[in-house]
Order: C-alpha cells, then sequence, then structure tokens
C-alpha cells in the first residue's frame, strides 16, 4: 500500500488524502495518524463504493500482527475524530453492522498524485504545540479510558517522541504516562526511544509498565495458546497415524489400522500437551519481552515447555505405574520439555518479525515457510535430544511396549526397514526428526491462526 505514484489523491470535503506522501491534510494542515490508521483510511476510501468486511481490513492493515476487534474498532474511533465525524449519524465512516465499515462520503473527487503537497504553515496555536498538549492531557488522566490514553500515546509518537517527553518532565501522572508511551512505542514504525530509569518516579513508571506487560500477556494467552495447543494436536495425530501406517506395513509389523488409530490418539495427547506449554511461553513473550524478543521466546518458550512436561511426566507416570504396576522411568518429562521449547523459540524467534508489536501472524506463503522454518529447527533440537538421553515419544512408547510381555507396538520393524536390529542410532534420529518437524508444523499453523472476524 505504499508504493509513490501508484494510486491518485483523493480529495472530499476540506480533507486531501496522499497515498504518495503519506498524508492527511485538513484545510491545508497536517493530521498526524499512525501509518496503520492511514493505511486503514486509504483502504476504506479506495473502496468507497462497497462495505469492507472486518477480515479483509485485518488482512491488509494488520497483515502481520494478530490483534482483536478491539483494535479495529479503536483504529475506526481515532479515524472519526481525525475527520469530526460520529458513529451515530456518519458523514465519513459508517459502520456496517456484523460486517465492517464503509467510507459514505459521496464527493470523492481524485486527481494525479504527483507534485508537492507541502500542509500550510502552522497557526499560532500549532506552533504552541496544541495537538501535543492535548494528547498529553488525555495520556496523563488516570481517571481517562485505557484505550483513549493509549491513542494518545501512539499519536504523540506519531507528533515526535523526543518532544512529547520534553513537555511530560513534571507534570502531574507522568510515571504512568511514560509507562503507556513506552508500551505503544511498539506499535508506532519510527517511534523514538523512551527511557524509563532517570526521571523521577522510575519505580512507578516500571511497575505500571510490568502490569501493562502482564495484561497484555494474559490476553495473549487466553486467545493462543489454544490454538498453538490444537495444532500441536494435530500434528500428533497425523504423526501418529503415518507412523501406524508404516509399522503396519513393514515386515512381521501387526495390522496398519488397528495401530495407526491407537498411535494417533497418543499423539493428539502428546502433540496437544506440549504444544499448549511451549505455545503458551512463546505467547508470554511476545508481550513481556518485547525488546529483547528473540531471547524472550527461547527463554519462555523453554519455561512453558519445561514447566508442562514435568506436569504431563508426574501426572502420567503415576497413573500408568498405578493402572500398570510397572515403573515408567522412561517417560519423557521436564528436561525433555525445556529442550523442545528452547528449540521452538528459537525457530520462531528466526523464522517471524512482526514490524510492529503483537503476536506474529505471517499469511499465505510466508505463514507456511515459517512453519517450516520452525519444523527444522524442532527437528534438529529433538535429534540432539535424542542422543543426549532424552526420552520423546517414539522411544518412550517403545519403551512402553518392551514393558508388557506379548506386546505388538514395538518400533522394531521400522528400525529393520532402516537396516537396523532395533532402535540404534540411525532410528532415533528418523523417529526425532520426523517427531520434531511435524511439532514445529503444527505448533506454528495453531500459532499464527488468525482469529475469525466476527
Amino acid at each position: 500500500m505504499n508504493a509513490p505514484g501508484s494510486r491518485p489523491r483523493f480529495l472530499f470535503g476540506e480533507f486531501v488524502l496522499s497515498p504518495s506522501q503519506r498524508l492527511l491534510l485538513r484545510a491545508g494542515r497536517e493530521v498526524p495518524l499512525i501509518p496503520r490508521y492511514l493505511d486503514l483510511l486509504l483502504l476504506l476510501v479506495e473502496r468507497r463504493h462497497e462495505a469492507v468486511h472486518r477480515r479483509e481490513i485485518f488482512d491488509r492493515v494488520w497483515s502481520d500482527v494478530v490483534v482483536s476487534d478491539g483494535a479495529l474498532s479503536q483504529a475506526v474511533r481515532t479515524l472519526r475524530r481525525a475527520l469530526g465525524d460520529g458513529s451515530r449519524e456518519p458523514a465519513f465512516i459508517r459502520t456496517v453492522s456484523r460486517h465492517g465499515y464503509q467510507f459514505v462520503w459521496a464527493r470523492v473527487v481524485e486527481e494525479i498524485d504527483s507534485g508537492p503537497l507541502a500542509p500550510a504553515s502552522p497557526g499560532p496555536s500549532e506552533a504552541a504545540g496544541e495537538p501535543v498538549e492535548a494528547c498529553l492531557a488525555v495520556l496523563c488522566d488516570s481517571a481517562a479510558d485505557e484505550q483513549d490514553r493509549r491513542e494518545a500515546a501512539e499519536t504523540l509518537h506519531a507528533l515526535g517522541t523526543a518532544e512529547a517527553l520534553r513537555r511530560l518532565d513534571g507534570r502531574a501522572g507522568h510515571e504512568e504516562a511514560r509507562a503507556i508511551l513506552r508500551d505503544a512505542r511498539w506499535d508506532v514504525p519510527g517511534a523514538g526511544p523512551v527511557p524509563l530509569f532517570g526521571p523521577p518516579g522510575a519505580a512507578r513508571a516500571v511497575g505500571y509498565l510490568v502490569g501493562l506487560r502482564l495484561a497484555h500477556a494474559a490476553r495473549l494467552l487466553r486467545s493462543r495458546w489454544a490454538a498453538a495447543a490444537l495444532g500441536g494436536a494435530l500434528a500428533g495425530a497425523a504423526g501418529g497415524f503415518c507412523g501406524g501406517l508404516l509399522l503396519g506395513s513393514a515386515d512381521a509389523g501387526p495390522g496398519s489400522v488397528s495401530v495407526a488409530v491407537p498411535l494417533a490418539l497418543i499423539g493428539i495427547v502428546i502433540g496437544g500437551i506440549g504444544a499448549a506449554g511451549v505455545g503458551a511461553g512463546l505467547a508470554a513473550a511476545e508481550a513481556l519481552a518485547r525488546s529483547a524478543r528473540s531471547l524472550g521466546l527461547v527463554v519462555l518458550g523453554a519455561l512453558g515447555g519445561g514447566v508442562m512436561g514435568a506436569f504431563a511426566h508426574a501426572v502420567g507416570r503415576s497413573t500408568l505405574e498405578g493402572i500398570f504396576g510397572h515403573e515408567m522411568s522412561f517417560v519423557g518429562g521436564g528436561y525433555e520439555g525445556l529442550a523442545v521449547g528452547a528449540g521452538a523459540g528459537l525457530g520462531y524467534a528466526l523464522a517471524t518479525h512482526p514490524r510492529n508489536g503483537g503476536m506474529a501472524s505471517p499469511t499465505g506463503a510466508a505463514r507456511w515457510r515459517a512453519a517450516l522454518v520452525v519444523g527444522l529447527v524442532c527437528a534438529a533440537s529433538f535429534v540432539l535430544l535424542a542422543h543426549s538421553g532424552g526420552h520423546l515419544g517414539g522411544v518412550s512408547l517403545d519403551f512402553m511396549a518392551r514393558s508388557f510381555q506379548g506386546s505388538q507396538l514395538g518400533l522394531a520393524p521400522i528400525a529393520h526397514l532402516l537396516g537396523e536390529d532395533d532402535l540404534g542410532p540411525r532410528t532415533r534420529t528418523a523417529l526425532a526428526a520426523y517427531e520434531g518437524l511435524l511439532f514445529g508444523l503444527g505448533l506454528t499453523l495453531g500459532l499464527t491462526r488468525r482469529p475469525r472476524a466476527s
């Protein structure tokens, strides 16, 4: 949406909207808008002859991140304020119930978007910094709506971060305001740094920022971990079912269907539990470690995987031992979860690079490339884990089968296909790579799934 000269300039009422110069002017003076909101206005004006569905808006304007319907509502509210519009009797942007939005100003003129389009010289009020002062008043008002304060912070970044900070010092409520500015800078390309330490009230600002990040993390966890768990469960089901078919086709192997279905069910449990823990860690990292995203993804991914692995180990081992009366020390646990989570976090950090804040959400071919990268990194981590004494799904299953006399669920037939008499290095490597690739693919496709717009 940013190619200069590729689209016309739009004139409506007292406004001029220039795609090439990325400007909205009102009576010759610039109206500050953050880039995403300007993109949204351009989309609505260009498609003014139809109502644009929320799904298309998210795919066009927020293509690289996952956001809620609230982000779109806030953007529309900001545009209406900038245009002097209202929601009850809109002159510019109409809400289309259960669908999306439409630009409804009838008299839109298009002209070639070339040549200078400099804003008019600022008047006395603008020269005195009135837009900055108005936004600072909202930002420092602790009784104001949370979304209004966030919107004010984003607008201040668009106007100039350094100027906003200079005018902020010494105001009542500057600690909370600085924290909101710090958190909002990730959503405004080109925003300047917002230091927390040094100015008075640093401890209070840090505490408020931690609260903001924790609330954001909780929202992401609610919306993303279940999708990650589902992706892992589906990958586990596919892996177990295909493995069962391969096992059944091997010489002296048991029947294909009789093995494939139970293995698919086991894969659902193992993949779902593992992806739930790792996915929760990755979602938390996106919210809590925004200035050190890659490190945060690795550390919190490992932590989430380790906690879930330890829990599953304790519950699974005690349950199996209670039912069958056999020691099940070979069931994987916290160590395996740490390694799996760290590998997934590293792969996800390498594969996804959101330009702004929010949970990364590549679409189309980029989404599949990201899933493949994470899958390959997970495959490598699974192989290393398998050769360092870790017990992954296939190996644990084989050990379990050996614990029961007469069991036909062992993986020796697969080892025979790979030229080994038993689970040797070659078979362990193949099984680990297979499990890791599928786990990474399922986790990433689930984690980057964009929620359906209502």
